[in-house]
């Protein structure tokens, strides 16, 4: 089958679906959000505070689009070149959709945009390096998948590609279009797809053989077979995770955890690390529909790149 993006309805009828125990709700990237620093967590998921789109978001999120798109074509047409004439289209679309994409170019100077495209087209080459996708049909693409875990928690996120193989197999995909990384940022994507199979073991009854992740800039794969007591273990750290989000929620107390990574953060101008202070806690936090992770969906394709 072919899945295609998840809407607003459709959302509403899965969390229609849930049942009555449910009272909380939590995605692979708010997990790693808290796990990597609890006030970033805070500014995305309780303060939802609006984020600056980066070009490396938007490279990530394009390639995906283009990828999902490229295996609607019949398979023998899944060439390099088809998926290089995608790209521009896609770009249309997703600027279109999110209006604030097209601020990350200067109007007046066409030749950023240009060397954008460029650059997306090189890494669909990383992707051809690595797979040749017309002998691969995936079951599912960019699939919103969930499961109730520890009765009262509602597990939830955008796979990028489930294969399934004749035998029943699960081979669970991820596109990452960063450069292969370190073992600690190899552990946060792992930690992603670690979620994903257990949500695919609470809800089929079976664990996937391969989690695998394809670095497109680097043309390299990286597999990893998980077992059913190593997603039992990582099933007690999700819950645990959360009761401590729940428990900083009460306490109102979002700490920050410097790192590397705060290069990268939106936040720093409200962060006490670099002087800053944050906001006052919202009041609406408390009455919030707990079934609302972070923002209106989980993490598109593409954002965590």
């Amino acid at each position: 089958m072919t899945a295609e993006p998840v809407s607003d309805q459709q959302q509403a009828r899965a969390t229609a679906e849930v049942p009555a125990t449910v009272r909380a709700s939590l995605s692979p990237s708010r997990a790693a959000d808290f796990k990597t620093c609890p006030l970033l967590y805070r500014f995305r998921s309780i303060d939802r505070l609006p984020e600056r789109p980066s070009v490396e978001q938007a490279r990530g999120t394009l390639v995906h689009a283009v990828l999902e798109r490229l295996f609607d074509l019949p398979a023998a047409g899944r060439t390099p070149e088809a998926a290089g004439d995608l790209v521009a289209p896609q770009w249309d679309r997703l600027v279109t959709e999110q209006p604030e994409l097209a601020a990350l170019f200067d109007a007046a100077d066409p030749d950023g945009t240009a060397e954008f495209l460029r650059s997306a087209s090189g890494l669909l080459g990383g992707y051809f390096a690595v797979e040749d996708p017309r002998r691969l049909e995936p079951a599912e693409r960019e699939a919103l998948i969930s499961a109730v875990v520890d009765d009262e928690l509602l597990i939830r996120g955008y796979l990028d590609r489930l294969d399934v193989a004749p035998d029943g197999a699960l081979r669970v995909v991820d596109y990452k279009t960063g450069g292969a990384p370190r073992e600690a940022f190899e552990a946060r994507a792992l930690f992603q797809l670690k979620f994903y199979a257990l949500v695919l073991w609470r809800t089929r009854g079976v664990v996937p053989r391969v989690l695998r992740l394809l670095y497109l800039k680097d043309a390299e794969v990286c597999d990893y077979a998980p077992d059913a007591e190593e997603l039992a273990r990582f099933e007690r750290t999700v819950v645990a995770l959360w009761q401590a989000i729940e428990a900083a929620t009460a306490r109102q107390d979002f700490r920050p955890r410097p790192s590397r990574l705060c290069d990268w953060c939106n936040h720093q101008a409200l962060c006490p690390s670099f002087g800053g202070t944050p906001p006052p806690f919202p009041a609406a936090a408390a009455s919030a529909d707990p079934l609302v992770d972070a923002r209106s969906r989980p993490s598109p394709p593409g954002a965590d790149e």
